[in-house]
């Protein structure tokens, strides 16, 4: 089953065309890396999948996104709902000046026809939220506390559960371990392996180590264009074009 069909799509910013008729499919519960060069368009790929790119002027789209067999582009769609079903943590974690648990909670506070139904439930929505993200241990005698005080890994983890309490299908990740060392690096791959067992995942990486650990297919970019996608294992021992045995093998990028 696909959580994500793209069908010949092109995104141009003003006259800058960015993404060049990509065609893929994003397998359910599993994690799916996109690669390539810096500036390739990695991330406004992944951005398109909740039309986040959408807030940037000049943005033009052609084509179209499957999610639940709905095109993401039609005119009718709640982006707000989009956005519940996928959603985004960054390159650098940004919990909010808050709690600890009001981070958790912040989802069901903004989105009151979801919080209303669980309002007596918030607290063990929240101990649940932090035990999928392998943090409850970790805070639960600091709640309190501000989220800004955690380490950085643990933001990370934090912003992941921040996520969970609205019930995302889809999770996307930009470089979401790029600001971490290798140890809480580790420990972030840990937990998306984890977490695919009930959430699809897609995550953008530079690094291609990264990608052969922890993702079951993979798509590898280059000038705006899905050079291939294919099973990771299959990507990095036996790729089909020339273009990606190069990057894999560090002749370019």
């Amino acid at each position: 089953m696909d959580a994500i069909t793209v069908n010949n799509l092109d995104l141009y910013y003003g006259h800058f065309h960015a993404l060049k008729s990509v065609n893929m499919k994003v397998a359910e519960k599993i994690i799916t890396s996109i690669i390539g060069p810096s500036g390739c368009g990695k991330s406004t790929l992944l951005r398109t999948f909740n039309r986040m790119n959408d807030l940037i002027e000049g943005t033009y789209i052609t084509g179209e996104i499957l999610i639940n067999n709905k095109n993401i582009f039609d005119q009718n769609t709640d982006l707000d709902l989009l956005r519940r079903k996928v959603g985004m943590v960054f390159q650098r974690p940004n919990p909010f000046p808050l709690t600890i648990f009001e981070n958790v909670a912040f989802g069901l506070r903004i989105h009151p026809d979801i919080g209303r139904k669980v309002k007596e439930k918030i607290p063990d929505i929240v101990k649940t939220s932090l035990q999928s993200v392998l943090l409850w241990d970790e805070v639960k005698n600091k709640l309190n506390t501000s989220a800004l005080k955690l380490s950085l890994e643990q933001q990370q983890r934090l912003c992941i559960a921040r996520l969970l309490p609205i019930k995302p299908e889809i999770l996307l990740m930009d470089e979401p371990c790029s600001a971490l060392d290798p140890i809480a690096t580790s420990r972030v791959e840990e937990l998306l392996i984890e977490l695919k067992k009930n959430y699809t995942i897609v995550i953008v990486t530079h690094n291609m180590q990264q990608a052969a650990r922890i993702s079951d297919e993979t798509g590898f970019m280059l000038l705006g264009e899905l050079i291939e996608f294919s099973e990771t294992k299959e990507i990095f021992t036996n790729p089909k074009n020339k273009q990606t045995e190069n990057y894999i093998t560090g002749r370019f990028g």
